[in-house]
């Protein structure tokens, strides 16, 4: 069952409104503030029937346990995770070739939260990860999400490695980052139907995750460090993406033709 969290800050309480209104059980705002942002967010908020408490900003630094809360914060309880049948009916709804993001494991919510932020940014159709030993939607996700929460479709389903062959079968090809692997990304194709696949934090890809990859692909590092932080590749695998299906616009070809991932 989906737990009571708190949310704080404009932009997490704002994402929370919009992913799922009711799940907004209670509300306690910064007494003195009466800026305009804070009279817009009032009036969602009351439209959305949840109590409002008026308070002293020392009981929002109590509640959000001394974090930056901008003068709110909220109960929430989101909605159960989407899972493998609407993640079905989601692409069965697309009318183009989907585009999509796979996190494999990834347990930061930091991380989770940009990678969000940059999938709304490169127009992803979906982000989907596993239910076990990976976090889902929780007060810091929003919070980093910055409202991509919302925006981005997210889905947990019980069994990734089954999720990504149907995804195969459906003519969508899974690229994977892996530090093993010799093309860098801008060597393969990627303006078709596509789900970039990426590993959690430290430990990469696990064995069937990889195994499940039609094409693994690696950025190639100039410098000391040996790997990038797992958001920060996320916006560079997507974004090479983005940048392919642009030109492939650009110059009349259909996206999702017949081409694969391959070089």
């Amino acid at each position: 069952m989906k737990q009571d969290e708190l949310i704080h800050g404009l932009h997490a309480v704002r994402a929370a409104l919009r992913y799922e209104p009711s799940g907004v059980l209670e509300v306690w705002m910064e007494r003195n503030r009466r800026d305009q942002k804070m009279a817009r967010l009032r009036e969602e908020l009351e439209r959305s029937g949840a109590r409002i408490q008026d308070v002293p900003r020392k009981e929002l630094d109590r509640l959000s346990d001394g974090a930056a809360h901008q003068g709110v914060v909220i109960r929430y309880r989101g909605p159960e995770p989407r899972g493998q049948d609407a993640l079905e009916a989601h692409l069965a709804g697309l009318d183009h070739a989907p585009f999509l993001l796979i996190l494999d494991q990834v347990q930061d919510p930091h991380n989770l939260g940009a990678c969000l932020r940059t999938a709304d940014a490169a127009g992803v159709d979906a982000v989907v990860a596993p239910r076990d030993k990976a976090v889902g939607l929780t007060a810091t996700v929003h919070k980093v999400a910055s409202g991509a929460t919302a925006s981005v479709p997210f889905f947990q389903v019980t069994n990734l490695a089954r999720c990504l062959e149907t995804l195969k079968q459906q003519g969508i090809w899974l690229v994977g980052a892996a530090e093993q692997a010799e093309a860098a990304p801008w060597e393969l194709d990627l303006a078709g139907p596509l789900a970039v696949v990426m590993g959690a934090e430290g430990a990469g890809l696990r064995r069937l995750t990889r195994e499940s990859c039609d094409f693994l692909t690696r950025i190639p590092m100039a410098g000391q460090v040996a790997s990038l932080n797992v958001s920060v590749a996320t916006g560079v695998l997507l974004f090479e993406a983005v940048r392919q299906r642009l030109s492939d616009a650009s110059s009349g070809l259909e996206s999702g033709g017949e081409g694969g991932a391959g070089a």
